[in-house]
């Protein structure tokens, strides 16, 4: 008896590594060599690639595609029908198996519905990714973006919520209640961390 859920339909490969609570649903398919934590929730017609690490508690909505090169921390959100590639310069006719692109995506991180994260890029920890945005570059802990190309338009909290900060640049999130620090790096690039981890 296993300790997961798997719905009649999903399609579990040997070689396949699976944690406790962890559920599948339904038509999904997880392949050899992929790696799901604990209490992971893996939605309808899901594919994971062979290769693919996801943490504790990866929340993986329906039709999303995780190809090889892919790795996620725990508490990651995963939008219906985001997007991930591995190969920058596709062709049918040239194989670039081997060549694949890493992408990582940081703990607590949230990927909206339709957003495409092209490859070679990592999102950092607790970002938060809108809907429909294409992700080009990398992403800092903590950053909000959005759109096409996506841009960065503010902060976001552990717990998901838009920070504001004060003349001192600080910043409380409303439900957590945990206080951010904004500081600029000496290239003029803005940084947000937590002041308690």
């Amino acid at each position: 008896m296993s300790d997961f859920f798997a719905h009649e339909t999903a399609v579990i490969d040997s070689g396949a590594a699976i944690g406790t609570g962890s559920k599948i649903w339904h038509f999904s398919h997880i392949m050899p060599g992929a790696v799901l934590g604990e209490r992971c929730n893996i939605g309808q017609n899901v594919v994971v690639s062979p290769g693919v690490v996801l943490g504790s508690n990866v929340k993986v909505q329906n039709n999303v595609s995780i190809y090889e090169g892919v790795t996620c921390a725990d508490d990651v959100f995963l939008g219906p029908s985001c997007v991930f590639t591995n190969i920058t310069n596709p062709r049918s006719a040239i194989v670039r198996k081997g060549q694949f692109a890493k992408t990582h995506v940081g703990k607590g991180a949230s990927i909206g519905a339709n957003a495409t994260i092209v490859c070679g890029h990592d999102i950092g920890r607790y970002a938060f990714i809108g809907a429909g945005a294409v992700v080009t570059k990398d992403v800092p802990d903590f950053a909000l973006l959005v759109g096409n190309p996506a841009r960065q338009v503010g902060w976001m909290s552990v717990h998901g919520h838009r920070l504001e900060f004060n003349e001192n640049e600080m910043a409380t999130c409303p439900e957590g209640g945990e206080t951010y620090q904004r500081t600029k790096s000496t290239a003029g690039i803005d940084r947000v961390t937590l002041t308690i981890e």
